[in-house]
């Protein structure tokens, strides 16, 4: 995406230490699990995924979670799912905060179960209960969706990155462990493009970006998507909220116009509030990735 050249200059990386030593635990721990939840942001489920997650996941059951589903529109859900399945993958959609789409995770993972003790029973060996692992970049929304297996409060669940710092196994059932690990996230951020949108979203540390930068990055996205396919967006979600259209701006000028027309000329101010407003889903229910024969 051409968008990325705009912004070169100003690279977005992030990788707390935090994040490095549970990867590294993480690693260990991978050799005692028998299915992996991977939990992706439902508006940027490209950006969400690790390029290490097939080299871990291996040859262990998947069950792919896409999670905020409320924030995009139910089309451009149906879009995921054929996209998905043609790579071979069933995808689920949950929006863990309100419980939606929970028990069919809770179903697969537990049908996992199933098929690996009958490998144990056909080897002549004990059931034992299934262990599970949610993985996913910062902020998915990994604890919220183990509160929700669990069906009460067990692991700290915020609305920004970086919470969980250590990796804890969680008995669900007598059927089923779940281990939550931190975020994860790569080292290097080397696709720029997907590093704005994981700021846009607030799945990595503001730490590693500028507010302005990232707000009109946010501005161009929108611009292109509404140009491309504007049926997976809601009507002009700026001008509806701002009363200014961003079509004939780039993302700079639609910044500094914004600061103008609303906050005295401060154009942090004006990024900071189109930003929370996205993240707050103010904005209408927008999707940030496309699938591939998109724009995105």
């Amino acid at each position: 995406m051409a968008i990325t050249q705009n912004y070169k200059l100003n690279l977005i990386q992030w990788y707390p230490g935090h994040i490095a030593k549970a990867e590294k635990n993480l690693k260990e721990q991978l050799k005692r699990v028998d299915v992996v939840l991977e939990v992706r942001d439902a508006r940027i489920p490209l950006a969400t995924n690790h390029p290490q997650m097939n080299e871990w996941v291996g040859e262990k059951k998947r069950v792919l979670v896409l999670n905020r589903l409320d924030m995009i529109l139910p089309k451009m859900r149906s879009l995921w799912i054929d996209w998905f399945r043609e790579q071979g993958e069933f995808v689920y959609f949950t929006n863990a905060q309100h419980g939606e789409g929970i028990t069919a995770v809770a179903k697969a993972a537990q049908a996992a179960g199933v098929e690996l003790n009958q490998r144990r029973r056909d080897r002549g060996m004990l059931p034992r209960p299934v262990r599970a692992v949610v993985i996913g970049f910062p902020n998915v929304g990994k604890s919220a969706l183990i509160n929700r297996l669990i069906g009460k409060r067990v692991v700290a669940s915020e609305a920004r990155p970086g919470v969980t710092r250590q990796l804890r196994w969680v008995r669900i059932s007598d059927q089923l462990q779940l281990l939550d690990a931190p975020g994860v996230i790569p080292a290097r951020l080397e696709n720029q493009t997907a590093a704005l949108k994981l700021a846009i979203c607030d799945d990595i540390g503001e730490a590693s970006y500028d507010n302005q930068l990232v707000a009109a990055a946010l501005v161009d996205l929108l611009n292109e998507i509404q140009y491309a396919e504007p049926d997976l967006l809601p009507k002009l979600p700026l001008k509806s909220r701002y009363e200014l259209d961003s079509t004939p701006y780039s993302g700079d000028e639609y910044l500094r116009a914004l600061a103008e027309h609303r906050y005295k000329g401060d154009i942090e101010r004006a990024a900071r509030q189109m930003v929370t407003d996205f993240r707050k889903g103010l904005l209408g229910e927008i999707p940030l990735d496309l699938p591939p024969s998109g724009i995105a």
